[in-house]
């Protein structure tokens, strides 16, 4: 019996046709089945697909779909990855890479989101909320103003921050000859001389008295000059609405406003950090409001611009305001609410 069976495996497998021959299943792919899976992007736009939408419109997407992991603002939240910020880390032992900071092509971006997300949901986007998203993400970067339309036409006048911080791995060529070389044992170097000593070397100034004099006149220019405030700018303070919009899911403003996810804002210039009742603060911003330090517009202006640098340990997750004319505009709007 065992004989038959061994004898009937033998004349099957050799009644199986070769690979050249084909197996007699399935059919030839499609051409639009082929189109369906043949979804690549490339760098200079190739294969992009029809659609457009403005930084706005992709905000609600995001913050309906992307926000639970990214966060509101695509700073990320736990060990999501952050989306936005990062600018000027690269060198850093703990470089925050994101799309504003370390991508160099746009194209992935708008291939990832396209392909890959949302995480458990992939490819359920449309097109056009594709284009949202990536709009959203590089307005939260600061690359693109809020009315900006992303599209196969105005993708390739946006320009990556890190498009040339990438480069062709070349070591074959540049390193490895020099590995091969019969190591250096002796004499490498010629002698090493030292030729200072941190304790002698002075890098005080010679008259501490006239750079003090000036700094206290520097001073005293600054505080007159924010003693005298100026007339609003109606057209500002307008542009400062608009950017508003990246803070008012966490910060309420106007008459009666409430404390949300971060405190209301309607009277913060001129008061002291830390201070909005019913709210709780990190402990930093706590004891800066308990040292009497002041909202002004040089303080909130340098706070906007990057939350987490100008106060460890705030809880403020927002990856900052990067131009200035945008912290500008924002305080001119809140000063608007106080006035």
């Amino acid at each position: 019996m065992l004989r038959c069976l061994e004898l009937a495996l033998v004349a099957s497998l050799l009644a199986t046709p070769t690979l050249s021959q084909g197996f007699g299943l399935g059919r030839p792919a499609l051409p639009e089945e082929i189109a369906a899976w043949d979804l690549d992007i490339l760098p200079d736009g190739t294969g992009l697909p029809e659609g457009a939408s403005d930084a706005l419109a992709g905000e609600e997407v995001f913050a309906e779909k992307c926000a639970v992991c990214h966060g509101d603002f695509a700073e990320g939240l736990g060990n999501w990855p952050e989306l936005a910020g990062g600018q000027g880390t690269l060198d850093r032992k703990d470089p925050v890479k994101t799309v504003g900071s370390y991508w160099p092509y746009l194209s992935t971006v708008v291939d990832y989101v396209r392909r890959s997300m949302p995480f458990g949901d992939a490819g359920t986007l449309s097109d056009d909320e594709v284009y949202g998203v990536v709009a959203y993400i590089l307005y939260s970067n600061d690359l693109v103003d809020e009315t900006f339309v992303l599209s196969k036409d105005s993708f390739a006048g946006v320009e990556m921050p890190n498009a040339d911080g990438f480069f062709v791995d070349d070591r074959a060529e540049t390193e490895y000859p020099k590995w091969t070389r019969d190591p250096c044992m002796a004499t490498c170097k010629e002698g090493v001389e030292v030729t200072m000593r941190a304790r002698v070397l002075d890098v005080t100034p010679e008259d501490v008295a006239e750079t003090s004099e000036a700094a206290t006149a520097d001073t005293a220019e600054v505080e007159n000059a924010a003693a005298t405030p100026t007339a609003l700018d109606p057209a500002l303070v307008a542009r400062g609405e608009t950017v508003f919009r990246k803070c008012k899911s966490c910060h309420k403003v106007g008459a009666g406003a409430r404390n949300g996810a971060g405190p209301a804002l309607s009277a913060v210039l001129g008061h002291p950090m830390g201070r909005v009742d019913g709210f709780r603060y990190s402990k930093p911003m706590a004891a800066a409001g308990a040292e009497g330090r002041i909202w002004d517009e040089e303080t909130l202006s340098a706070f906007l611009e990057n939350p987490r640098d100008y106060m460890k340990g705030t809880r403020m997750g927002f990856a900052g305001l990067k131009k200035a004319e945008e912290r500008a505009a924002v305080i001119a709007y809140l000063r608007s609410l106080g006035e």
